[in-house]
């Protein structure tokens, strides 16, 4: 973080210093500027964006943890109601992905292709580098607003001279990520450095960003397996082998435990001063069924020696609820895009459908649910008396291996509402609440498309709109299928 900092310190200096040469600088073109920003910066400056909005349980940007009823309001219920329009919460998310983000992916990009900048052996190797980590940190985005929305802007975004860029096809989208992985994972080599201390995932550990490259890849293989199985189990055995092995490996981003670099989980929950949040019934009602130890972890203020959620969307009494746990107020509680349980719950399902990944459903999924029980603090001691539950035991627990993973897989990803939002959509695993006064036919699976793209880019909106079936809360994604 001292990194960003002085590099911030260094931009603002940059902007700030006059050339007396008014003329020349007339002649200059700002969109392109001839002594270059460093590509350091604009990478730090996008990890950080992309985390704190992932992270973000504010309702003006991420309704996320809403979604998977994960949590609920006391007061204002709108969002959990499904109302996202009134903040212009789809835009909000949309814009900061696109601006604050992607953009600041591709500045970094251009800067590592400026003529000049790299010439040596070592020198390409280290720029080669770092662009396989800037393209699988563009190809993540990109794969949240797709899985977000649908068709999107891609092949046209991003170019500011063209402010009605055409949508993509979505699948499509999907396999040229899938060929960019490709391309960075051919690129990293672990003999060169990357991008060192102003990498704030792994501070330039190159060995985890092959891991971190097939791990993405083979999240989004699976999101395949209903539409094309096909494509979904040659992707998944070549990413196999080299996926997370540990936690250690885990997506994460260490903030600090003072403004501006704190979690932005903390600036809601704490910072703010409001009580705005308590944990959903739907949640503590399953862990407390299954006697789940992470219920400690996962939530504080138990009503007479248990946890009692708050029934969804509903409202409840901040007081009398149960809220999230404490280590969920920290400032410094790591953020995290995807992590080694993830990837085991992945294994899981893969071997059950037949998939050549190593080892047996039953084990990856035991080593699943162990990895979340580390991750938490909780012993291994722990974690075996859970998987005893019969419950919870893989040979035993009720439904097919979908339901058992994807209600294990649910649980575990309390934390990462994106995730758990997306995984349940395409497992259909577990049942969720109903929302009161429910207007809709079924809970949400995409988010609408913003105002401002019926605003200024209408046509191309309502092209893409006709493409997926509707602009729709309830119009399911390609690979969401039944």
């Amino acid at each position: 973080m001292k990194k960003i900092t002085i590099l911030l310190v260094a931009l603002g200096m940059l902007f700030s210093c006059a050339t007396d040469d008014t003329l020349s600088n007339l002649n200059k073109d700002p969109k392109n500027p001839t002594e270059g920003v460093p590509d350091e910066l604009f990478f730090s400056n996008a990890q950080k964006a992309l985390y704190d909005t992932m992270e973000s349980i504010s309702i003006n940007i991420n309704i996320f943890r809403f979604l998977p009823q994960y949590i609920t309001p006391t007061t204002y219920t709108s969002e959990s109601l499904y109302n996202f329009q009134s903040r212009t919460i789809p835009g909000n998310f949309w814009g900061i992905l696109y601006r604050d983000v992607l953009t600041d992916f591709k500045a970094a990009r251009q800067e590592l292709n400026r003529e000049g900048n790299y010439s040596t052996s070592k020198e390409i190797a280290i720029r080669d580098n770092r662009l396989a980590m800037v393209t699988l940190l563009e190809v993540y985005t990109y794969s949240v607003l797709v899985d977000t929305f649908g068709n999107i802007p891609y092949s046209e975004a991003l170019d500011g001279n063209n402010l009605t860029p055409a949508y993509d096809d979505a699948m499509a989208i999907y396999q040229d990520l899938f060929t960019k992985i490709d391309t960075s994972l051919s690129l990293l080599d672990t003999s060169a450095e990357g991008y060192g201390a102003a990498d704030v995932m792994y501070n330039g550990n190159v060995e985890q960003w092959i891991k971190f490259g097939n791990s993405l890849k083979l999240r989004m293989a699976m999101r395949l397996v209903h539409i094309d199985p096909s494509q979904a189990q040659s992707l998944v055995e070549e990413a196999a082998p080299h996926v997370f092995s540990s936690n250690d490996d885990n997506a994460t981003f260490a903030y600090m435990s003072a403004p501006p670099n704190t979690n932005t989980l903390w600036l809601s929950l704490v910072q703010s001063g409001r009580n705005d949040y308590v944990v959903s019934s739907t949640i503590v009602d399953m862990m407390n069924d299954l006697e789940d130890p992470r219920r400690d972890i996962f939530f504080s203020n138990p009503m007479d020696g248990e946890y009692v959620g708050g029934p969804y969307g509903a409202g409840a009494d901040f007081e009398t609820t149960s809220q999230y746990g404490n280590l969920f107020l920290e400032p410094d509680l790591p953020g995290n895009i995807l992590d080694y349980s993830e990837v085991k719950f992945f294994l899981a399902e893969a071997a059950a459908r037949g998939y050549n990944v190593g080892d047996t459903p039953e084990a990856h999924y035991n080593e699943a649910i162990r990895a979340s029980f580390e991750y938490w603090g909780l012993s291994d001691a722990e974690a075996t008396a859970y998987l005893a539950n019969p419950d919870v035991a893989y040979t035993t627990a009720t439904g097919n291996f979908e339901q058992k993973i994807g209600t294990q897989l649910w649980i575990a990803l309390f934390n990462r509402g994106f995730e758990g939002w997306s995984h349940w959509r395409r497992l259909d695993f577990p049942m969720m609440n109903p929302a009161p006064q429910l207007t809709l036919d079924d809970i949400p699976v995409r988010l609408t498309y913003p105002i401002d793209e019926q605003n200024r880019n209408n046509a191309n909106r309502e092209s893409a709109a006709n493409a997926i079936g509707g602009d729709r809360l309830t119009t399911k994604l390609f690979w969401d299928v039944d």
